[in-house]
């Protein structure tokens, strides 16, 4: 009989915040009070601080426009219903079970498509109460949210994503969400993502206004997601490159290596073409140009541009021939498959070679000024005279000569896409 009045008043003795005895509910006296109302309801709005550490940023897709984020969300504010006495004014924690049975703000996440709160092995939700009635409340979650994305400058674009947090229910009369630290409410650990550098990441507040509600207090995660390029010069732009590159091949071949030139620039084009489907099937259907389409199609177009020079090339030469067969320089028997020389002129015994005719002096308006025979054609010292070919002229000149075509094309397309490739990446670097 004397032994059970000691532990009695040893209990009478310890803190309520350490006796076993007493169950949480009876601690914080959740029976006697009405949780399904708000704290200090009728008075002015209750603050909620929130502060946020990012966990990591698990995928970014460009296609759905969203990303996904797991986060340990914290809420702070102060319920007096919840207080209890405490001589060491210590803290007690709990964990979902008690949840369910009182108030807790209702935050949730705009435009998000997909969250969930971590449930292994327990749900990963933990609740703090001090005596004074101040309470923490901290939530794991994984969330994927709409970042709306502007695709203009892919892949040398730079991407601002938000995940905004505001009160389902209520208002800014109600309840007053604010970033409890300031700027250092936000934090994150150390996060390395595939394709992204993760630029900044700030913390912002605003106002929402809905017609039918009111207003509403709302919280911002802003970060800045800078895409690395290395991957895309690898896998779009390097290849791109050697294809425009490898279709110039063509210009140096025998014009009268019909197969080999047709082969290359069709080997060219189909490879292009796949480059660009590729690049398309990993993106969304926008209706907007991006950078990669301007160089992707540009790039194209001098690989078809190369192609289409064959042809016009193809095109003079036997325009050529058949001239020179009519006026006889070509015998009947001539094979006209034989070898030729690199310049593209042949050099066969069976073929008579002239030189361009010399372009006679112009007339002048007044007859008595004509040279005569026997004066000097030279022009006075210290002036030089020459007669620039039309248009039409130049363009009889190349039908006649067409290996100047390719002459022409070493030079031309080089130096084209060089210039392109300077003005493509001053734009967008």
């Amino acid at each position: 009989l004397f032994k059970p009045k000691r532990i009695d008043y040893k209990l009478k003795r310890q803190d309520s915040t350490k006796t076993l005895l007493i169950k949480s509910e009876q601690l914080l006296r959740i029976e006697e009070q009405d949780f399904a109302i708000r704290p200090g309801f009728g008075g002015s709005a209750i603050p909620v601080g929130i502060d946020v550490q990012v966990e990591s940023i698990d995928s970014i897709s460009e296609v759905n426009m969203d990303f996904t984020m797991t986060l340990y969300l914290r809420h702070y504010w102060k319920d007096e219903r919840l207080s209890f006495p405490s001589h060491t004014n210590q803290s007690r924690t709990f964990d979902s079970r008690l949840v369910k049975k009182i108030w807790v703000p209702d935050v949730f996440f705009v435009h998000s498509k997909r969250s969930f709160i971590h449930d292994t092995t327990m749900e990963n939700i933990m609740l703090r109460v001090y005596p004074d009635g101040n309470i923490l409340y901290s939530v794991r979650v994984t969330v994927t949210a709409l970042c709306s994305m502007d695709f203009s400058s892919f892949p040398l674009d730079t991407q601002n994503c938000s995940l905004e947090l505001e009160s389902y229910a209520y208002n800014e009369n109600d309840l007053m969400l604010y970033w409890k630290n300031g700027n250092d409410s936000l934090r994150t650990d150390e996060i390395v993502l595939s394709q992204f550098f993760i630029e900044h990441f700030h913390a912002s507040s605003g106002l929402a206004f809905y017609s039918s509600t009111g207003w509403y207090n709302r919280l911002f995660i802003n970060f800045i997601l800078r895409r690395h390029i290395f991957f895309f010069m690898l896998q779009t732009y390097f290849p791109t490159m050697l294809m425009v590159v490898l279709s110039w091949v063509s210009f140096w071949i025998d014009r009268r290596a019909v197969p080999a030139r047709v082969s290359l620039g069709i080997t060219t084009v189909l490879t292009m073409s796949t480059i660009i489907t590729g690049v398309s099937s990993s993106m969304p259907q926008v209706s907007y140009v991006k950078a990669v389409d301007i160089y992707l199609w540009t790039s194209f177009l001098f690989v078809f541009l190369s192609v289409i020079e064959y042809a016009a090339v193809n095109y003079c030469t036997t325009l050529e021939e058949m001239r020179k067969m009519r006026r006889g320089k070509i015998p009947s028997t001539f094979n006209a498959s034989q070898a030729m020389a690199f310049d593209g002129c042949f050099h066969d015994n069976d073929i008579e070679l002239t030189t361009f005719p010399r372009m006679a002096p112009t007339l002048t308006s007044d007859p008595l000024t004509a040279p005569s025979p026997n004066s000097d054609p030279r022009p006075p010292e210290g002036t030089r005279l020459r007669r620039q070919r039309s248009v039409r002229e130049n363009v009889e000149l190349l039908v006649n000569n067409s290996y100047m075509i390719d002459s022409y094309s070493r030079l031309a397309f080089p130096l084209s896409y060089l210039l392109f490739n300077t003005v493509y990446w001053s734009l967008y670097c």
